[in-house]
């Protein structure tokens, strides 16, 4: 093995790039320092470099096209030209189609078919030839300088292209990072590692304190390549924030014996999980929950103290509602099908438990089963309150003393609960 490959493969152990990628970076970067010492502008290059014996093969590479007349390519491109200032003045780009009717010629990429078979007499339209080169001797200092900035840029390049692979597969998982900074748009920069991530307002959570140096997991939204490199968006707030936790912190939905069927979530204050398994020997929520509530603390203390509420899926539709508005008790569920609405019926002393601080039980469940629910309080005044309301017209309707009391008393409830 020569020192060369050696040194080609210490880079790829560096890098975690592959033989390939590294020798392509070579080739293109002894391609631009030969263009420099010893080719022209009109010669498209291409180089293969042999590690082990250090031997270096040049050619000019052409696609052959069709003879083109001298007039009629000076003819098109002053049309061209004229079509291009027209679309400038006008305030917008030329469009491809409408150069589609005029022949162009790139004399680096292509050649004609009459001066190319000086190179090969049976050449046709539409071929590859390769002209070979002649590599004189030792490039000089400006070559080996051109060489060196390719190779850097390729190496990046490349890279680059690997981080972006490896994240896109983890989309909608969890990943680790820590906080830099917040910048004016108020939008958490993030560090990963061998790339940052961004977190946008809309998918932090409200309560939180993106403090730089903090070490936090979030969920991987989307990876995209763009104009200005690598672009990684981040969530905390993302129902699939919710769902990647539970797949790292509970081994049987890790296994596949327990399915998340659905998630509703209102990020920093309380989400709704339903799950299910077709195995009866065990318990869906006793699963999530653990031993005294080892896994759901764990779980709720990585989302900040948001409150998760796990229920039994169903699919009784009518016992799937019952379940998502727990911890109320409902008495009964009317189903109207043609219009996808849940009307649910409850004891006095359970309407602010099914509808919750500000309407968010209602409209969790709502969200969780795809249905509308209006939920109707029996006794000597009835009271209506729908998923769909806003919370002013909720906290409206539950403004009389005697319901403000009831809400009073869950609202004292919860908070001993979680001390």
């Amino acid at each position: 093995m020569s020192e060369i490959t050696k040194a080609i493969e210490v880079i790829c152990a560096e890098k975690g790039l592959s033989y390939e990628s590294v020798l392509e970076s070579i080739q293109a970067a002894l391609a631009a320092a030969y263009r420099k010492d010893f080719g022209n502008r009109q010669q498209n290059i291409r180089v293969e470099f042999d590690p082990e014996l250090g031997d270096i093969k040049a050619w000019d590479v052409k696609e052959i096209v069709e003879d083109i007349p001298e007039e009629k390519l000076e003819q098109d491109q002053l049309e061209m030209n004229a079509r291009r200032e027209k679309a400038f003045a006008e305030g917008r780009e030329l469009e491809e189609e409408e150069l589609a009717d005029l022949v162009r010629f790139n004399p680096k990429t292509q050649m004609m078919k009459t001066p190319a078979k000086e190179f090969k007499k049976n050449v046709k339209i539409g071929d590859i030839l390769e002209i070979p080169l002649e590599v004189p001797g030792e490039f000089g200092r400006m070559a080996a300088q051109t060489a060196k900035q390719v190779i850097i840029q390729r190496l990046r390049e490349a890279e680059r292209g690997n981080v972006y692979e490896e994240l896109k597969e983890q989309e909608g998982e969890i990943i680790s990072g820590t906080v830099q900074r917040r910048d004016r748009n108020g939008v958490v920069i993030v560090d990963l590692g061998k790339v940052t991530g961004i977190v946008p307002q809309n998918e932090q959570i409200y309560k939180e304190n993106y403090r730089p140096g903090a070490r936090m997991r979030f969920c991987i939204l989307s990876v995209n390549m763009g104009t200005r490199g690598l672009e990684i968006i981040l969530s905390r707030s993302t129902p699939k924030m919710v769902e990647a936790i539970f797949i790292q912190e509970i081994p049987e939905i890790n296994a596949g014996t327990v399915e998340i069927k659905g998630i509703a979530r209102d990020a920093g204050n309380r989400s709704k999980v339903a799950v299910f398994t077709s195995d009866e020997n065990i318990d869906p929520i006793g699963s999530c929950i653990g031993q005294r509530g080892s896994r759901i603390n764990t779980i709720i203390d990585e989302l900040g103290g948001e409150k998760i509420d796990v229920i039994q899926f169903s699919t009784d539709t009518q016992n799937y509602i019952k379940q998502a508005l727990s911890p109320a008790k409902i008495d009964s569920v009317e189903l109207n099908e043609e219009e996808q609405e849940a009307v649910v019926s409850v004891a006095e002393d359970q309407f602010s438990l099914a509808i919750g601080r500000g309407g968010q039980n209602v409209r969790l469940a709502a969200e969780l089963t795809g249905w509308k629910i209006k939920v109707v309080q029996q006794g000597d005044e009835e009271k209506v309150v729908s998923s769909d309301e806003e919370m002013e017209d909720v906290e409206a309707k539950l403004s009389d003393k005697k319901i403000s009391e009831m809400v009073e008393a869950v609202v004292v409830k919860d908070e001993a609960e979680e001390k």
